[in-house]
């Protein structure tokens, strides 16, 4: 890089001012054409025209979406989406005024929602392993499992013991592991799976740091199907710390869901269509996707975002069914940092009378994130939405719960990355069991409120501080 500014201090004058009139008609046109945002498209534009070959160089680095041009052109539209169901709609709700959420979210998603399943609510690994670890020894065609953290401790290598067990008796196992979330210079979970001799990939690794696999594209799902029967959603990692029983030295307490059911064939189109786009091989036939019949009452249907066809549809489905609500708006989240949109909806909705409640760790994990947070609820907090505090340890369960009735589940924070940058993927469940369950849950997370007198009393310099964070929520 200082070779190649070299060169341009030792250019002409006019060849100078020549070549960074290209560069900046060129990043105009560039932006005109691909920033939807005018604030952004503003600010690189000026950059460009101030400060051509730097603007222009940083623009080429940071600011060209390949996110999503990348995408679209590596997953593609693999066929996966033709197993969906256009134009079938489910009752739910008793008073039908959750009618106009289904089908908006079934427009969004192009996916049916899928009466007859069956949920369980699993607390910290304590419970999800166990579960799960049984269902791999039970399993008898097939076992996929994706994660994107997953750590070559105690707990990783008792399920890749269990995966090789499944395997050596005849089953198809299948594991994705995030190429950074899982390591990224190293992955020796991935090492370990690999020397076990299971199938597996890394998500979206590249050691080119220009791609940027540190920031985006990242596959932050978390999904096990077994026998395409039975399916584990949530926000569980695998990794030892996750083992609340055992007192690990860095807790992190989440929840996790065991589900059956016809929903469990979108869990697993999801996970075969991440697994086709990583390795190419099409996950097919009865091992995979059996048919399903009902197991119970609940109406689900799967939701998934990312940076190609699918972008922003969990923040859209949050948006409609925040906009649907009633009486109740309540969620519990570890990253609380929604765009203006989002904000505002909340805000309106508690505006309205409706009650909105965020349930978010008392101690972030991510020191810059808790700031920048401190600096962006405060219009919320003045409009009625009630903000508590999970005392530790770290609460990193992701659940929203509109009037009761309604829940999303999943792997998606409440941040522009999750929205927009990561591979998502959550179920939206019609069932009045479950929220009252969720709902139970959050009243037992609550601890002290945060209260906008004591944004208020923060000192100037960690009010700056604060705010100088904020102007990063893009990339947190």
């Amino acid at each position: 890089m200082n070779h190649l500014f070299g060169l341009v201090t030792e250019m002409r004058p006019e060849i100078q001012v020549g070549i960074g009139l290209l560069i900046a008609i060129a990043v105009t046109v560039h932006v005109l054409l691909t920033k939807p945002e005018v604030s952004a498209a503003v600010g690189w534009i000026g950059l460009a025209w101030f400060a051509p070959f730097l603007g222009g160089f940083v623009y080429f680095v940071l600011g060209i979406n390949r996110v999503q041009r990348r995408a679209r052109r590596m997953r593609g539209d693999d066929g996966l989406r033709s197993r969906r169901r256009h134009g079938q709609h489910s009752r739910v709700g008793d008073d039908g005024h959750l009618e106009p959420l289904e089908r908006g979210v079934g427009v969004l998603t192009e996916r049916a929602s899928e009466p007859g399943n069956s949920f369980r609510v699993l607390i910290n690994g304590d419970e999800a392993y166990p579960e799960m670890l049984a269902a791999i020894a039970d399993a008898r065609h097939s076992v996929g499992l994706s994660s994107y953290i997953m750590r070559a401790d105690g707990a990783g290598q008792r399920f890749v013991d269990a995966l090789k067990a499944a395997q050596d008796r005849g089953v198809a196992v299948r594991v994705l592991v995030d190429g950074v979330g899982s390591g990224w210079l190293t992955s020796p979970a991935f090492r370990l799976l690999r020397k076990a001799g299971l199938p597996c990939g890394r998500f979206m690794h590249s050691l080119m740091p220009w791609r940027m696999p540190f920031l985006n594209l990242r596959m932050h799902s978390k999904v096990m199907i077994v026998d395409g029967r039975l399916g584990y959603t949530g926000g569980i990692n695998i990794a030892d710390q996750n083992l609340i029983r055992t007192h690990p030295a860095d807790p992190v307490q989440d929840t996790h869901f065991r589900i059956e059911g016809p929903v469990v064939g979108q869990l697993a189109e999801v996970f075969a269509r991440d697994w086709a786009f990583v390795t190419d091989e099409a996950l097919e036939g009865e091992a995979w996707f059996p048919k399903l019949a009902a197991v119970g009452e609940v109406v689900a249907r799967v939701v998934t975002a990312g940076p190609d066809q699918d972008l922003e549809k969990i923040e859209f489905a949050i948006l409609q069914a925040v906009a649907c609500a009633r009486t109740s708006v309540r969620l519990v989240t570890p990253y609380f940092l929604p765009g203006q949109l989002l904000a505002n909806a909340l805000s309106l909705a508690a505006v309205r009378g409706v009650a909105v409640e965020v349930v978010l760790p008392q101690v972030s994990d991510h020191r810059l994130v808790e700031w920048a947070m401190h600096a962006n609820v405060g219009p919320m907090l003045h409009d009625g939405v009630r903000i508590w505090r999970c005392p530790s340890p770290f609460r990193h369960s992701k659940m929203l719960v509109i009037d009761g009735a309604w829940s999303l589940i999943g792997s998606s924070n409440w941040d522009m990355r999750s929205f927009r940058l990561n591979f998502e993927m959550c179920v939206e469940v019609y069932d009045t069991a479950l929220a009252e369950a969720l709902e139970s849950l959050m009243m037992e997370y609550r601890g002290p409120p945060l209260e906008l007198a004591e944004l208020k009393r923060r000192s100037m310099s960690v009010r700056l501080r604060d705010a100088a964070a904020r102007l990063m929520l893009p990339y947190l």
